[in-house]
Parts: structure tokens; C-alpha cells; sequence
């Protein structure tokens, strides 16, 4: 399905949206250096019922980067203005990585204006985090992200990539190929301006310092679904026992060959996933059901 980009300005600052389909509203929300366009594949999947809904969060993609909060709340307050300003009640929440976190910020404040929550390999959920995105937040980061952006080292890197593929090695995985390429995006000042600010909400040089766990408790009412790759080197699938602690009733996915973006790595099985999650009958209120425990594909 052709994709179909809307912008809307939302407090005085222009946000970019994919909008297809129609039916009951799906809110895709990204991750951290990356954009909608990463859920392309699964947009065009899910228009066929749904009404799809995938923004640029502000700082990222074409939306704007404008000075200011970059909060978890911040983002979850933008979203909520999202829907109002396209006149949906709720949607169904889809949240990557930094996104998880959002999505479970916005259930938490705004609990009206998600129907079902999906978290794929979400942040928030506990300390452990990749290294490299805990040396991001470090005080001198910004005289060494305009190098790891630039078009010279990328150029490099694009034909040592190249080279790989040409003399038959294994294969670079989706997951890899998205993180690198992300990495682009931060040659831009306000883009990476707004990383920093972003990544320093949520992350100090000992890893994740904004957990959700406290709170997940008020979400057990609510149809959860917790998808992620086994092989996550950004944020562990361990973290996983986290919210399954919390929520017991809640459905989990392990795709077990993918990584930090199982949706990449493993688009069918992935979509299979979410569209039998998302068309299931509503669980009954208070009603609840047994847990059926991580299912695994090989």
C-alpha cells in the first residue's frame, strides 16, 4: 500500500505521520535514531483492517526538533495530542525500544487512549543497556557523535559492508544494518542535538535510570503483548522476566533469530504475531485468563 505522509502541527511544531487504512487504529511509536519508516512492512500489513497510524517523534525523522523536553511524559503528551488532533479515542499501542517505554508512559498517564499494549523489546523494563548507548550520555559525546556520522566513515563502513556480502560471508542481520544505518541521521545538529537530549533523560553512564517496573502493576487489566528478539544486543531479553514478574497474563514472543528489531529481522513470523494479538476478541473485564508462557519459533 502506497504510503500516505501527513503533517500536523501540533503546539506550533510540525510532526510527520504515516496515516493508511482504515478500521480500529494502530499507533506504531519507533525507537531511539530511528523513524517510522521502519514499520513499513508491517503498515502495509496491518491497513488491510486497521487504521494504521505511524509518527516521527519529535527530534526524529522529518518531524520537527525544536528546543525543549524529550521526557518519556513529554513524548507520551504528544502522542495523546496526536490522537486528539486526528479525533481517535484509542489505539491500540505499539511501542520499539525507546518507543516501549513511551507507550507504557502513555498507558500510564493517558490509560483511556490505549486499547492493547505491545512492547517490543522495549526499554524501561530494567538497567542493563548496549554499551555504546551508555557512552552517548557521556560529557565530551558531542565532539565524538559528528565523527561517528560522518559521510567519510560511513563510506567506509557502506563498502566494507559491500566487500562482506561479496565474498560470501554471513550475512549482516537487518537489526545490524538498521543500527548502522541510524547513525547517519546524527550528522545533523538538531538531530543530534535532540539524541542527546533524549538518550540523557533515560540513560546515564550505568545504563537505564527510568524503570516502569513500579507501575506496571496498573496495566494487568489490560491485553499486553511483550515480543523480542533472542538475540537483542542493545537491551537483553532478560529483561523480559521484569514484566512477566509484573505481569503474569500477559502474552510473550521470542522471535529467537532476531535482534534489537525483531520486526526486521523477522518480518512475517513478526506480523503473524501482532495481527493474531490485535484481532483476538477483547478479554471480558475482569476477566482473566491462564498464561501461555513464551512461545518459540525455531
Amino acid at each position: 500500500m502506497p504510503e500516505q505522509t501527513r503533517f500536523l502541527e501540533l503546539h506550533g511544531h510540525r510532526m510527520a505521520l504515516t496515516d493508511v487504512g482504515s478500521g480500529p487504529s494502530i499507533l506504531l511509536v519507533h525507537g531511539m535514531m530511528s523513524a517510522r519508516t521502519t514499520w513499513a512492512d508491517q503498515w502495509d500489513r496491518l491497513a488491510a483492517d486497521h487504521r494504521v497510524l505511524a509518527p516521527d517523534l519529535f527530534g526524529h525523522g522529518e518531524s520537527d526538533k525544536p528546543l525543549g523536553d524529550y521526557s518519556l511524559g513529554a513524548h507520551a503528551a504528544s502522542l495523546r495530542d496526536l490522537l486528539d488532533a486526528l479525533d481517535v479515542p484509542s489505539a491500540t499501542v505499539v511501542g520499539h525500544s525507546l518507543g516501549g517505554g513511551i507507550a507504557m508512559q502513555l498507558a500510564y498517564l493517558f490509560p483511556e487512549r490505549v486499547d492493547r499494549l505491545v512492547l517490543v523489546s522495549s526499554g524501561g523494563l530494567g538497567r542493563d543497556l548496549n554499551p555504546l548507548l551508555r557512552a552517548a550520555t557521556l560529557p565530551g559525546s558531542e565532539l565524538v557523535l559528528p565523527v561517528l556520522a560522518s559521510g567519510w566513515l560511513h563510506g567506509v563502513g557502506d563498502s566494507a559492508l559491500r566487500l562482506w556480502r561479496r565474498v560470501g560471508l554471513p550475512a549482516v542481520s537487518p537489526s545490524s544494518t538498521q543500527a548502522w544505518q541510524s547513525l547517519t541521521s546524527l550528522a545533523d545538529a538538531d538531530t543530534r542535538r535532540a539524541f542527546l537530549a533524549t538518550s540523557r533523560s533515560v540513560i546515564d553512564a550505568g545504563g537505564q535510570t527510568v524503570s516502569a517496573r513500579s507501575r506496571l502493576s496498573g496495566l494487568t487489566a489490560r491485553e499486553v503483548l511483550l515480543i523480542w528478539g533472542a538475540g537483542d544486543r542493545m537491551i537483553p531479553s532478560s529483561h523480559l522476566e521484569a514484566a512477566r514478574a509484573e505481569l503474569p497474563h500477559s502474552r510473550v514472543e521470542i522471535l529467537p533469530r532476531s535482534g534489537h528489531f525483531p520486526h526486521l529481522d523477522e518480518p512475517d513470523r513478526f506480523a503473524a504475531v501482532l495481527a493474531d494479538f490485535v484481532r483476538a476478541p477483547d478479554r471480558p473485564a475482569g476477566e482473566i485468563t491462564a498464561p501461555a508462557g513464551p512461545s518459540r519459533t525455531s
